[in-house]
This record gives structure tokens, sequence and C-alpha cells, in this order.
């Protein structure tokens, strides 16, 4: 058994994606300022995002999204064990895992200061940066969506994201054997019950 269980695991999260929410509403640059983006955003060598200091629509839209998000998560989890747990959550972790794996790896992989594209590094890739991956062009703008992702703050979110999901991954299945165990005696016993 592992330190915290699965339900107790994912309520954590849960909960984190809410309080994550009240800070982009009412204040992001609590978010933006945090210790733990500072270090992750330093040792990878990712820029600091302006977009996070002030209030804007867009860290309000974020805002509502992860309360969604959590809200969801808990709702899910009052549910029974074995719907929760067993068919709901078994294929929402390893999804979820997948694509923030795949987000934090897109985050430091092709951002500036990433060994693709530093001329510096060994293993640069041999036309230096792309253009349309760049961060900003010249003029400031920036290239597609995606390149406002590469910043210290959607890294810490995705990378904190990733092992949480790893570890909710792994708690899940160690679990997986006594709540089959348990929801089978469950239902045995209400058979029982019928027969009577």
């Amino acid at each position: 058994m592992g330190l915290l269980s699965a339900k107790t695991l994912l309520t954590s999260i849960a909960l984190f994606h809410i309080t994550l929410a009240f800070f982009f509403i009412t204040n992001p640059a609590k978010i933006a300022d945090q210790g733990v983006v500072w270090l992750l955003g330093e040792a990878m060598g990712l820029p600091k995002s302006l977009h996070f200091t002030t209030q804007s629509p867009t860290t309000a839209f974020l805002g509502i999204i992860l309360l969604l998000l959590g809200l969801s998560d808990l709702t899910s989890l009052s549910m029974p064990e074995e719907i929760s747990l067993l068919h709901h959550w078994s294929s929402q972790i390893p999804l979820r895992l997948t694509f923030s794996f795949l987000l934090t790896l897109y985050s430091f992989f092709f951002s500036t200061s990433s060994p693709l594209y530093n001329e510096d590094v060994k293993f640069s890739h041999p036309t230096g940066s792309f253009g349309e991956f760049a961060a900003r062009d010249v003029s400031g703008d920036w290239g597609w969506g995606g390149d406002a992702l590469k910043n210290r703050v959607f890294f810490t979110f995705m990378f904190v994201e990733t092992f949480s999901w790893f570890w909710a991954l792994m708690t899940i299945n160690e679990e997986r054997e006594g709540l089959v165990r348990r929801a089978r005696e469950r239902r045995e016993r209400e058979a029982e019950r019928m027969r009577l």
C-alpha cells in the first residue's frame, strides 16, 4: 500500500486545480512568483512570462477551466469506488499522464533554451532554430499559439501534473486487486440478500 490512497491522491489533485483556479482568477502573479516555478525555470533555462504578472481575460479563462476541471474531478470521486476508480479513473489517468508528459517535453524541447536550438550545445539542430517555432520573432509577435506555452509557469504546471498523474497511476494499479475483490464481495452480499 502506498503513502496515500488513490482516492486521497485524486482528491488532492482536484483541490490543487481549484486552488490554482482561485489564484489565476484573483492574483496570477502569486503563481508566477512561487519558488518552485523560479527554480524549475532557472534550471531548465525557460523564460519568465510577463503575462502572469497581472490579471487578464486569459488568466481568468484559465482559472475557470481549472475550476471546472477540479469540480468535475471531485464529482466523479463521489461515485461508488467500482465506477469511479476502476472505470472512470482507470481510463482518465493514462490519458492525462500522456498529455501532460508530452506538453512538458514540448515546453522544454521546443523552447529557445532547448538543446535542439541552442548552437552552443553539441546536439543542436543543424539549421539552428526553426523560424516558426521560435518563441517570438523580431517584430515581437508570437509565431503560433503553441509558442506561448514555452515559459516557466506552464512548464512547472505540466511537470507537477506529470508527476501527480504518474503517482496516481502507480497507486491505482496497486489498489486495483483490492478494489476488484471488494466489488466482488459487495455483489455477492447483495445477491445473497436478494435470495433471502
